[in-house]
């Protein structure tokens, strides 16, 4: 029987590594934050009252099995002067399922039949979600695009309103047998699928262990500054019981002109990984060299990444 992985995040982080996680006989539920509100998810929202839909259409593209140019066409976005400028295809597209099926997860469901989905796709929350921001400063930002766009640093975050866990997304914690949270940016992509009792409460009950992807860059106004041991400790705060169990960080070194120029241009930095102070913090680590240059881009290798996941499930 496959092993259970439930992988909760958002973002380009959480598709990168279940377009790794997928190459491996595992039985994987997604749960997808649905806080983003800008862009053509933003839009959406405010015009047919839904969860955000941009991290969705990129889950389900990363755990699909078809043509590469179905996942062209999915993730093709419009560029014209009329309503549909900036709309991706894919995120109308679950739009439609949505108001069709009636919710969220039924949509994703259809879809994911056409996609061949190794994997489940389960939004956090049918509701239509907004976070909050508490800033460095003592001010109050309202709205996740709002939030990141900020100069200030992030204290906390919240929601506005307490919304409706999906029962799915539960269920997939209470039988998992690994919970991952993956890479991503921390405040408003792991720590939304982090802010309802009910899931912190079968994270609790759970006796999976807790696995952290570690990020390879800080996120400004985030994680500026931040080595591996301050992830951990920043994500322990919206833990409940439980605390992260294993983290796999990078230990490679990265090019310096790439490092400088992420400097220049977005103001990230490398994430440190910090043995000793892991150590202290009884935290299994895992560490080697996850660098993968493309186009000029920083990422994981996936691969090996998910080898390392895998092979936590098998040792058991």
């Amino acid at each position: 029987m496959q092993k259970k992985v439930v992988v909760l995040g958002g973002g380009t982080g959480l598709s990168f590594l279940l377009r790794g996680l997928k190459e491996y006989p595992l039985n994987i539920s997604a749960i997808v934050a649905v806080s983003d509100d800008g862009q053509s998810s933003g839009r959406l929202r405010e015009e047919f009252n839904t969860p955000a839909v941009g991290d969705v259409r990129r889950v389900l593209i990363s755990l699909a099995e078809t043509e590469p140019l179905f996942e062209e066409l999915f993730n093709y976005r419009f560029k014209t002067t009329s309503d549909l400028n900036g709309h991706t295809v894919g995120n109308l597209l679950l739009t439609a399922m949505k108001n069709i099926t009636g919710n969220m997860s039924d949509g994703i469901e259809s879809l994911g039949k056409v996609l061949n989905l190794k994997g489940k796709v389960l939004p956090l929350t049918e509701d239509n979600v907004v976070l909050m921001g508490k800033m460095e400063d003592g001010s109050i930002i309202e709205g996740e695009h709002n939030i990141t766009s900020s100069n200030k640093g992030i204290k906390e975050v919240y929601y506005k309103e307490k919304p409706i866990v999906n029962p799915e997304a539960i269920n997939a914690v209470r039988e998992a047998d690994l919970i991952i949270l993956s890479m991503g940016s921390v405040f408003t992509s792991i720590i939304p699928t982090l802010l309802c009792k009910e899931l912190i409460k079968e994270i609790d009950n759970s006796k999976a262990p807790i696995l952290y992807t570690c990020n390879m860059m800080t996120q400004p106004g985030e994680t500026d500054n931040c080595n591996a041991s301050h992830h951990i400790k920043i994500l322990n705060k919206y833990l409940g019981k439980r605390k992260i169990d294993i983290i796999i960080a990078n230990n490679g070194e990265i090019n310096q002109e790439l490092i400088s120029k992420y400097e220049t241009l977005e103001q990230k930095d490398q994430v440190l990984y910090d043995e000793e102070n892991l150590k202290k913090m009884n935290i299994q680590t895992i560490a080697d060299n996850f660098v993968l240059i493309e186009d000029d881009m920083i990422r994981h290798d996936r691969i090996k990444l998910s080898f390392y996941i895998y092979s936590v499930l098998i040792r058991g």
